[in-house]
Parts: C-alpha cells; structure tokens; sequence
C-alpha cells in the first residue's frame, strides 16, 4: 500500500493562498443559500437556569438566563420560552453566558443583558432590547464577565432606576460598580464605590472556590428620590466574607458606607427589599454552586438600622449542620410573605437535595414546602425525574399572582400555581416550567439508517433516543446505566439496531459499567460482563459495520477491542493509547485513527486487531500552543469515514478540510477555510454519494453549509438569526435528504429541513 501523500499541486494551492487568498475571499463571499426551517429538539430545560426576572409593572414579562446557554423570553400566547440570542456567532461564543439581567421598570419592551461566559476570555458586552428582546443593539464592556463561574446564581448584578430609565447600575467580578447614565450606551466606573478586590489565601484557587464573584448585587429603593432623577437610596452587595459586604448612598451613588452591624461570617448571595421597607439577605460561606457550609437568612430595617436573624433552620458546620441559603423572593402584594431556597441540605426522605422556605408573618414564623407535602409532575420533561432537585439559586414569586411561584434548578426549574395551598394544609402540585429551554451540551449525535430519528450523547443528562424529534422523549433519558456524561455514541452501519454507548456512570448510579449497548434501537441496554480495565470509562467507541468488533480508548488509556460484546477484551497493538477511532462504514475488518500532533494517519485491516501508521503531509500540530497564542481556527481534527464508500475518508484539520481514498493523496478542499463540526447525511436524488454537512468558513462566509457533489460546491443552510454561538456536532440524516442536526455548547441540539 503507498504511503498517503498530499499531491503537489493540491500543497502549492494551498500554500499559495495563504491569508491574503483568506481575505480576498472574505471580500468576496460567494455561496449559495438554500432556506432552511430550524427548530430544537425537544429535551427541555437541560442546564443550569440561573435566574429569573418578572417585570413590576406588566403582566406576563419576564425573562431567564443561563450560565452557558443564552437568554429567554416568556411568551405568553405560547406559553414557552423563545430563546433571544441564537444570533450569536462562534468567534463571539463567549457572550452566550448571561451573567444578569435587568429590565426597565417603566417600559416593558425594554430589557438589558450583561454577557460574557468567563472572567479569562475576552471582554464581555451589554446588549439592550426595545422590542421585548427580539432584536438588541450592543456595548461592548472594558471588562470580562463570568456568567459560568461560581456565583452566577447570585444577583441580580444589574438594574434600572426605577426612577430614571436613563441610569443603570452594573457590579462586575474583578472590575468594581459600573454606571451608565444614557439607557446602556455608554459606561463609566463609580470610582467612589470602596475597593472590594478580594484576597485570595495563598494557595487558593483564584479563579472558582476560594474566591467570591465580586459585586453580586444592586438594588434601588424607590421610596426616596425624585422622579427623573433618581433613586436617591441605593444599596450594593458583593460577595465578600469576614469584612463589610453590603453598602448603601443615599445621595444618588455619590458616597458609600457600609451597613452598621451586618453579618460578615458569610457572603450574601440573593438580596430583595420589600413594599413595606425592609432588606431581606440570604447568605452562604461560598457563593455557590460550590459547597456551602455556613448561611443565614437576615432582615435588615434601615429605619432604624436594626438586623435580625431569621434564618428558617439554623445552619451549624460544628454539629453536621453545614448549609447555606441560595434565594429570596417577596410577594409584591404582601411583604410579609416569602419564601428562601436552602443550598446543600437534603431533605429527609426525599430526592430533593434542598428545600423551600415559606413565611407569611415576616420570618417569624416558617413551613418547608417539599418536606411539608408536595407533588411533581414530570410529564413535560421526563429525564428530570431521575434528578434530584437542587441549585435552587432563584426562586420567584409572580409579582402579579401570590399563588404562582418558580424555582430554577440546574436542569431547568419549576413553578407552581397553588403555593397558597400551604395555607390549607395541601400538598403544592409542581410543574417543568423549562419548555422552550432547552441548555444540553451534546458531546456526539448519532442518526442510525433506521428506527429512531436521532440518538444524542448529552452532558450531565447522559443522553436521548429521540424517535420523535418535537417531543421529550417520554422514557426520560437514557438509565440503567444511567451516565452523568455520555461521550460517545455510535451504531453498525448494516445492524442499525445494535448501537453501542461510553460515558461517566453517575454516583446516584454507581453499580452501572461506563459502557451500554442497545439491540433495539436505543430502545432499551445492556451491560457487557466485563471491562477492559477496572477503572476505564468515558473516551470514544467505535464499532464495526456487521456490528462484530467494538473498539474502545477510554480517557488515558489504550486502545482495546472486542468481538464478544464485552465478554473479553483484547489490546490493539502498533496504535497509541488516547486515540480515537472510528469504523469504516462498509469494511468491517478496517479502522481508523488520527494523530494530528504527530501527522499520522493509522489503520487496522484486522479488526482492530492492530493497526500500521501512515505519515500525513502536515506539520505536527501542537495543541497547547495554538491555545497559548490563542489561534481560534477551529476545526475537530478528526478522520471521518464516508458511509457507503470503502476507503474514503475526509480529515476535518485546523486548518480546512482534505479527502482522500486511504493509501492515496489527501487532497485540500480550497473553498473550506475554517471547520468546527462535520458531517454525513443522505445523498441527494440522483447521487451515490452522500450529502457532506459542515459548520464552519467556507468561501469566506461563516455558517452551516451542505455539499451534494464531495465538497465541489456547497450552499449555505442557515442565516444570521440562528447561529448557535459555539457549535460542537453537525450531522445530516441517512433516512431524510436535507435534514441536518446541529448541537451546540449550552444551547441544545436543533434540527431543520429545507422549505
């Protein structure tokens, strides 16, 4: 066999394009749009919704953000949330965070977004919207944010003066108070606010659990002040231990003090004032979701600068009482009622891992809400049923409806429309009020030649068979064995109801083995009797098209096969350890792997058996230096087996895309400059070959595009409004021309077919 070469000519064209070729075509965008109909696969919820924002003064407005997975509306005439941000690009990915939200309490068109994912990527921004965030304009910010670090349950960070729409307040983690005095268009530093730059303890971690999330909290008291002005009492939390972290001006952010006797033996971490005056903190030892050992709930009268402890249960670290409190909310038409979350206190007898408080006297008095009877309705998100409830850093209640009252969690959230039943001595009913979320991180998508529609690897959740795309899947998820993490999924190409699955196996299910199969379809699992190694789990599987051999590296280790379903397991020589490979899709005796840090290309005639290497014509690619200069390229750099075509391979590189027949010349496909997911799909009528599917740069356009001719020519499938931010996974359907999924990191699998 000859050793794979590029060809020459194929090297001088790419050579001589360079990054001049790259900006002439940039100049010149040239590809054809083809309409596309996209949608989400139904999951629903999936990640952590970090808070929620009812407007005052309108009925039915309101908005939630997540950690890594954008923003949302509610709509009230569908009765779902509609995601604001899928027009964020991959090179701006950063902002799909949320870290606060603010809307303007005399306009409810207006809202406010502070966006950025982490304080060590690039500078975060402010989008505003006046039209109920369908469309925004933006600012970018001098400064990053955090909205995926530790704290990001906290807040709100962000907010409108109730008297003066034209003034808006943002804390930020690392860079101090922030105002703006012209409706978010432009931003200056409130230089008289007190330094709260927090020391790290030698040895700690700056950048999660040994450090708070700065300023956490703004709050506007309307009682004083002059309308068109301003509110003249304002008050700012941060997160802060063992020294002042709550201050109040009452000359219009002019001066600052701290509050006369606060609690500094923890952080606040949620703040509301209520109509009658008083400040009601939660607080914790950490900012969350790391653990908590310490917390309190206080009330604070300004009037007379009076503190009060009213914590529900009392948290004792000493006595194995170690806890803290996440949330506060009041009811708007009786500030005597409230209700506070708990965080790391399970509740006996139950799956919940926190509990919720409820007050009608002001905090003298409290009843649990879980433990107190309550009932849950999973139907609109099966999976959740095998998850306990917890991260309950926002709680709401419905500042125009007392009995209506949401919690999020970290898989979505729930709310409840009969809170008052407390009151009766009946159990609350509670609902999944996650439709239209949808924050999953598909790590690898699977659409089998037949039966179900799509078979999904999900992070946290485990994974989905989804044989009816517009629905949860009403099984829930994939269980027994249930996966914290699936990283792989794949089938036989000519036995497509064997499908064969690798993860993490969740501690709430630790008798489970780190590898599942399926003869059904993903219907149903199996174990296999043994593993190749006690400790072996994650990585990637690759399996035979007769279905036969499965071959599996999981994380740091070596490359091992089977042909008994697991029964034994065998190592693969000649190939190094932590090495994917994948099948090819009509030879089940040939296998595949790439090592793009070496330039080598290896294969197995054998089964797996063992493999021989063939160099590429790459220089070797060093990873960690493409992220130390920070390169953002993209590209999976993955060797990809073409269905139906023995031998023919494509390699998705950092730097484009190739194809070539194993043995032969890798070819550079020159309109292709940039790949961040690749794809099969079916062939178009009239073809033998199948339909490529791409996210990435092609002919200087950025997009999602499909090839029907081998990468000759291709059209782009989507348009500036859905984007998705950092797309990970883009695969067509072999049953269905045209359809394509497409999983993205926080933002969940979508799907679309040609209209």
């Amino acid at each position: 066999m000859k050793a794979i070469s590029m060809t020459i000519t194929g090297l001088l064209i790419l050579l001589s394009m360079g990054s001049q070729g790259i900006i002439a075509q940039s100049l010149r965008p040239s590809v054809p749009v083809e309409h596309y109909r996209w949608k989400s696969v139904q999951i629903v919820g999936g990640g952590f919704v970090d808070g929620i924002v009812f407007h005052p003064k309108e009925k039915d407005v309101r908005y939630c953000r997540t950690d890594m997975g954008g923003a949302y509306r509610w709509d009230k005439e569908t009765q779902q949330w509609v995601s604001m941000l899928d027009w964020i690009t991959y090179d701006d990915n950063n902002l799909v965070g949320v870290e606060s939200i603010a809307v303007d309490p005399n306009d409810p068109q207006t809202v406010y977004l502070s966006c950025g994912t982490y304080t060590r990527s690039t500078n975060g921004a402010v989008l505003c919207s006046n039209d109920g965030g369908r469309t925004f304009t933006r600012t970018d910010m001098p400064f990053t944010m955090g909205g995926n670090e530790n704290g990001r349950g906290n807040g709100e960070r962000m907010m409108v003066d109730p008297l003066n729409s034209d003034i808006i307040y943002l804390g930020t983690r690392l860079d101090g108070l922030w105002r703006s005095a012209d409706r978010g268009r432009s931003w200056q530093q409130v230089c008289s606010f007190p330094n709260v730059a927090e020391v790290i303890p030698e040895g700690g971690n700056p950048w999660m659990q040994d450090r708070g999330c700065g300023i956490n909290l703004v709050l506007f008291d309307p009682s004083g002040g002059t309308a068109g002005k301003g509110c003249s009492t304002l008050y700012i939390g941060v997160s802060l231990k063992d020294r002042d972290n709550f201050f109040v001006s009452h000359d219009y952010g002019e001066s600052w003090q701290p509050l006369a006797g606060q609690p500094v033996q923890y952080r606040p971490t949620q703040a509301v004032l209520s109509e009658d005056g008083y400040l009601y903190i939660t607080y914790g030892s950490n900012p969350g979701p790391m653990r908590m050992n310490n917390g309190a709930v206080w009330k604070y009268d300004p009037r007379s600068e009076k503190w009060q402890d009213i914590s529900p249960v009392k948290a004792d670290p000493d006595k194995g009482a170690a806890f803290g409190y996440a949330a506060v909310s009041v009811d708007r038409q009786n500030p005597k009622h409230l209700i506070v979350s708990t965080f790391n206190r399970p509740v006996a007898g139950s799956y919940a891992e926190d509990d919720i408080y409820r007050t009608t006297d002001g905090g003298k008095t409290w009843k649990p809400v879980f433990a107190g009877g309550a009932r849950f309705d999973y139907g609109k998100a099966p999976y959740v049923e095998f998850t306990p409830l917890h991260w309950m850093f926002d709680i709401e209640i419905d500042p125009f409806d007392p009995d209506h009252a949401l919690f999020t969690t970290g898989y979505g959230g729930w709310e409840t429309f009969n809170l008052g039943n407390m009151d009766k001595k009946e159990p609350t009913q509670w609902q999944v009020m996650s439709t239209g979320i949808e924050e999953t991180v598909p790590l690898e998508l699977y659409s089998p030649k037949q039966g179900a529609q799509l078979i999904s690897a999900i992070g946290d959740y485990g994974g989905f068979t989804h044989l009816d795309l517009d629905r949860p899947v009403p099984s829930g998820s994939h269980a027994d064995p249930y996966y914290s993490n699936t990283t792989g999924i794949t089938g036989a190409e000519d036995q497509p109801d064997l499908v064969v699955r690798v993860g993490t196996v969740s501690h709430h299910h630790p008798e489970g083995k780190p590898l599942a199969y399926s003869m059904d379809g993903g219907k149903s699992w199996l174990e296999p009797v043994s593993l190749p190694q006690e400790k072996a789990q994650n990585g990637h599987v690759a399996v035979s098209s007769d279905g036969r051999t499965w071959i599996w590296t999981p994380d740091r280790m070596p490359v091992y096969y089977t042909n008994d379903r697991g029964g034994t397991w065998s190592t693969a020589e000649g190939i190094p350890e932590n090495l994917r490979v994948i099948a090819d899709r009509v030879n089940p005796k040939r296998f595949y792997a790439l090592d793009l840090s070496a330039a080598v290309l290896y294969e197995s005639m054998d089964g797996g058996v063992s493999f021989r290497s063939h160099p590429l014509p790459f220089a070797p690619f060093d990873s960690k230096a493409r992220n130390a200069r920070g390169d953002r390229r993209g590209g999976q750099d993955r060797v990809y087996a073409t269905p139906g075509k023995e031998g023919d391979l494509w390699i998705a590189a950092f730097d484009g895309l190739y194809h070539g027949l194993s043995g032969e010349a890798f070819v550079p496909q020159d309109k292709v400059r940039r790949i961040y997911a690749f794809g099969f799909g079916k062939a178009a009528p009239g073809s033998d070959y199948p339909s490529l599917y791409l996210a990435g740069i092609v002919n200087g356009v950025s997009g999602f595009f499909r090839s029907d001719d081998a990468a000759r020519s291709w059209v782009r499938i989507n348009d500036d409004d859905h984007q998705y931010g950092l797309v990970l996974q883009i695969s067509g359907d072999p049953k269905r021309y045209g359809r394509v999924y497409v999983g993205s990191y926080g933002r969940g699998i979508v799907y679309a077919d040609p209209y």
